[in-house]
This record gives C-alpha cells, structure tokens and sequence, in this order.
C-alpha cells in the first residue's frame, strides 16, 4: 500500500510539473492560431483596406515579422535558460508574451488611430516573437531533463501537444463566435474576443509557472556557462545547428499551413464556410492529441530516425497531389479528408522532432541551442509562408500552392534526418561533448 501511495504521489508530481510548464506554451500557440484564424478580420480592421488583397497580405506581413525577433530572443532568452535556470527562462518569457496579446487584442481600429494601429499590431507581434524565441526549447529542455530516461519521447513531445490544444481551444471559441454573432458583429469587435480571453488567461497562467521548480539535472550542473561561452561552444557546432535547421524546416512549413492557414484558406479560397473550416482544424487538433505523443512514445521503442524519414517521404510525395484533389472540387468532405490526413504526417514527424533536436544539443547550451536552431527556421521558413503561399496563389491562380511549398520543405527535412540519423536516441543528459556532422 506504501508503494502504492508513492506511486500515485510521484505521478501526480510528474503531471503537475508538465502541467506547469507546457501552460505557457498553450498560451503562446493559442495567441499565434487565434492571429491566423482572423487574419481576414484583422487586415479589414487594422490595416489599410483600400485593396483587400494588399491589406491581407500586409496582415501576413506583420504575422511574419514576428518570427524575426524570435532569433534575437533565442539568443538573449535561451542563454538566460542556460545561465540562470530552465524556471526563470520560462517565467521571463511568458511576461512577454503576455504583453504582446494584451497589444493585439486590445488595439483601436485603423479607422479610429490610423497607422498607428498597424503599428501597435507590429509592436506585439514583435514583443510574441521575441519570447517564443526561447519559449518552445525551453518547454522541450525541461521536459526532457525531468523525464525517465526510457520515456523523453513522449514527455518532449507534450510540447508540440500542448499547441494542438491551443488549435482546438481557438477553433472552438472561432465556431461558438461565428454561430452567435452576425458578420458585422464579427468585423467590429467579435474577432477581439479570443485575444480578449487569452489576456483573461495570463495572470493564471503565470501563478501556475511562478511554481515549478527548477530541473535536477540543471540543478546537479557544476557550472553555468555564461552568454559569450554558450555562443562559443555553438560555433564550433555550426554542422549541428545547421542539421536541426534542416530537420525543423519542415515544421516551420507545415505547422502554420495546416493549422492557422487552412482555416483562412477554406473559406477565403474554396468558398466553404468558416464554420466548417473551424470544424475540421478541430479534428486535426484531435487527431494530433493522439498522434504526437503516440509518436514520441513510439520513437522511444523503436528508435527516432525511421519514423522521421517515412513522415517526411511520404508528405513529400504527397502533399501537392492531395491539395490539388482538394481544389479541384472544394468540398467539406475533401477538406476534412485532406486535413485529418496531413494534420496526421505532421504529428507523426512532430512527435519525434522534439526530443531528436533536444538529444543532438550540446547539454550545456541545450536551451540556447534548440531556440536558436528553432528561431532561425522559422525567421526564415515559418512565419512567412502563409504570406508567400497568399502570393502564389495570386501570381500563378493555384490554389494547390500550399501542398507545393510542403514539398521542397519535407525533401530538406529528409535530408538533414539522414545527416543527424546516428546521433538520434542518444541522450546526454549529462553535459558531452556534441556531436560533430561532415567529418
């Protein structure tokens, strides 16, 4: 019975430590999803609107900028993670970020302040980008760091799990919204509520952070490298980030297409309603609430490196057809088909993208490391691609775009799988030496 009790007491401190920790990273996915369902919305009221397609794509834009300060935050955030603590990282960043929702959600329209809307959008999305420099790696460090060895896997991958709950939070709150309120009610103040509701979430969400304790393996560290060390030591990996560059841009592509894009993209593209668009990015997210632990729980059994290079063969072999099929003859069914199928790739390849990146970084860098190979992909990758996909479709009038962007994009994941492919399941949760690519 004593057994019992420590049991049952050691899971429930094992849940309430995940708990904390992925809370904030819910509150970051949520802002950015709840950004890219009402991008249409936003660019209508914040933006200049003399042109639909221009204000939209300058809503894309501003979307995109975000993800160019996250380099900038994953170099002063991670190696703060790394100098003072996994704990303090995640309690700095999540400030941020709060300030950044509490800008966007909160701006008068265009037609009230004028450009200085646009402006005050540009400077949260700034502060978001920033903080998720090194909000992500250091969500994926700790888990890693507080889980038995034989199960990192799946404790990383709850990182990636936590976004989808935000997919499914935001879409739930987009089709309770669009069946209460009429379009112009939607127009003027319907599309604040989620950013309303994520700013209600935060003083919350930061007592639940204020009480995680710190990692033991941080903890039983003898010594803290400083910010010029951490970059030091990451130069001389410059083989090592430039692989997990590689194996992350798939994620950069794909995450925002099949979620925060799709959503926009049924309606806006196909004509279906956005109901139903709601409704499907629902069912991915439910979908990749299986499938990502699932996954990482898998690829603690069988190993990384086989289920990462038949995710990124098969998206890259299918995603153009599939869009294509899709666009031919719009329709629900075809819509939730297409999603449920690549929602499902990418959760098998996310799954196991966590912890891979988190194994093949140096552990005294970790953090830094894994934000800064993160924040660059996605500066350059992410956060434009439903802007450069917009422009596609207009320049070339194929509303397959999407599924071509995936592909270029899984054929460099594959690639650099198979560069990373030995040092895959190797967990230092010591500090060593890291490993070295082309030599």
């Amino acid at each position: 019975m004593q057994n019992a009790d420590v049991r049952k007491e050691t899971g429930g401190s094992m849940t309430a430590k995940v708990a904390r920790v992925i809370c904030g990273n819910f509150l970051e996915m949520f802002d950015f999803f709840v950004y890219g369902f009402y991008a249409s919305t936003i660019s209508k009221v914040l933006f200049p609107s003399d042109d639909p397609y221009f204000a939209l794509l300058l809503s894309w834009v501003t979307f995109g900028v975000g993800f160019l300060m996250r380099p900038l935050g994953a170099i002063v955030l991670g190696a703060f993670a790394d100098k003072h603590g996994r704990r303090a990282g995640l309690l700095l960043s999540l400030a941020l970020m709060s300030a950044g929702v509490v800008c966007i959600g909160f701006v008068p329209s265009y037609a009230s302040i004028g450009i200085a809307a646009p402006v005050i959008v540009l400077l949260g999305r700034l502060l978001q980008g920033f903080s998720a420099g090194a909000e992500s790696g250091t969500v994926s460090v700790y888990l890693a760091e507080i889980a038995p060895p034989a199960r990192r896997g799946l404790f990383a991958s709850l990182q990636t799990w936590s976004q989808q709950v935000a997919v499914i939070f935001a879409s739930s709150i987009g089709i309770a919204l669009r069946l209460t309120l009429t379009p112009e009610q939607m127009t003027g103040w319907g599309w604040r509520v989620p950013f309303i509701i994520g700013s209600a979430l935060i003083p919350f969400l930061l007592v639940m952070r204020r009480s995680i304790q710190e990692t033991e393996e941080f903890q039983n560290r003898r010594r803290h490298p400083g910010l010029g060390e951490i970059w030091r030591t990451l130069l001389i990996n410059w083989r090592l980030v430039g692989v997990a560059m590689m194996m992350i841009t798939l994620t950069a592509v794909m995450f925002y297409l099949v979620t925060a894009y799709m959503a926009g993209f049924g309606a806006d593209e196909l004509h279906l309603s956005q109901i139903d668009s709601f409704l499907v990015t629902i069912c991915t997210g439910f979908a990749n609430l299986l499938w990502i632990p699932v996954m990482g729980a898998l690829s603690d059994r069988i190993g990384r490196a086989p289920l990462l290079i038949a995710a990124a063969a098969t998206i890259a072999v299918v995603s153009y057809p599939s869009m294509e099929w899709l666009v031919a003859e719009p329709s629900l069914t075809r819509l939730f088909i297409v999603e449920m199928f690549l929602g499902s790739l990418y959760g098998m390849w996310q799954g196991v993208l966590i912890i891979s990146i988190v194994e093949i970084m140096p552990a005294e860098v970790r953090a830094a490391g894994w934000s800064v190979a993160y924040s660059l992909t996605y500066a350059i990758f992410g956060g434009f691609t439903p802007a450069l996909v917009t422009w596609l479709i207009h320049e070339t009038g194929d509303k397959g775009m999407p599924g071509a962007a995936l592909v270029p994009a899984a054929i460099v994941g594959l690639i650099g799988t198979l560069l990373a492919r030995k040092h895959l399941g190797q967990a230092r949760v010591a500090a060593a030496p890291a490993p070295t690519f082309g030599k």
